[in-house]
């Protein structure tokens, strides 16, 4: 008989979870097949009312319809770093929000795990450079494209591709693939497609993964 591992995934905004919430359910699965047993998994994207909540009531709130609505045994939360690092994310957003947590009674999800990309959501887009080049059909090096760089170092890469969606609509050979293409197009598709291991090259996604095992670990389900 396979266990069953329920997740919760709460983001900042519409376009992130369009792309994260295959990558999230993905990287799951991927270290679910890892654990002792055979383990099914699942991710509920969590929706809240976000007006007039700063981000810590916005995470005590989606806990408490994550454990209410959908009895998750744990909740990823996502928030852009917004920075070359990660340090202030973590110490304004993702500690304090666990520390309060901490001090709720039952009734709550307690268990979080912190998705932050480095910069934002856009710069894990950029890690399967070929796959992103292709969904949008342009045919130039990752240098002509300015992306030839690790994408956390790339200080607004949602910019950067919307510049190569630019030059592909200019490039006359590919004008009719991408001609009605705007970037909201690509999150869901890219999310789908992209390889774990382009992401495992960010230090980001390393982190969360990691974060992931421990998790896991941490519940008994991880023994490797």
């Amino acid at each position: 008989m396979s266990n069953f591992i329920l997740a919760g995934l709460f983001t900042e905004g519409t376009t992130d979870v369009r792309f994260l919430s295959s990558v999230v359910e993905r990287t799951l699965q991927d270290v679910a097949f890892d654990c002792t047993g055979d383990i099914e998994t699942k991710v509920e994207i969590i929706n809240i009312e976000k007006t007039r909540l700063n981000f810590n009531e916005q995470i005590l709130e989606a806990s408490k319809v994550a454990f209410d609505k959908f009895g998750i045994l744990f909740l990823f939360v996502h928030t852009d770093a917004d920075s070359v690092n990660d340090n202030l994310a973590f110490q304004s957003k993702i500690i304090p929000a666990q520390e309060l947590l901490k001090q709720k009674d039952d009734g709550f999800c307690k268990h979080i795990i912190a998705v932050v990309p480095i910069q934002m959501t856009e710069s894990w887009m950029i890690a399967d450079k070929e796959l992103l080049k292709n969904e949008i059909g342009i045919d130039k090096s990752d240098v002509d494209l300015g992306i030839h760089l690790n994408p956390e170092l790339i200080n607004d890469p949602k910019t950067a591709i919307e510049e190569i969606i630019r030059i592909s609509k200019a490039d006359v050979t590919k004008r009719k693939r991408s001609k009605g293409l705007v970037i909201s197009d690509l999150y869901q598709i890219i999310g789908q497609k992209t390889e774990l291991s382009e992401l495992e090259k960010l230090s980001s996604y390393q982190k969360f993964k990691n974060s992931l095992i421990d998790k896991l670990r941490e519940l008994n389900y991880y023994h490797k």
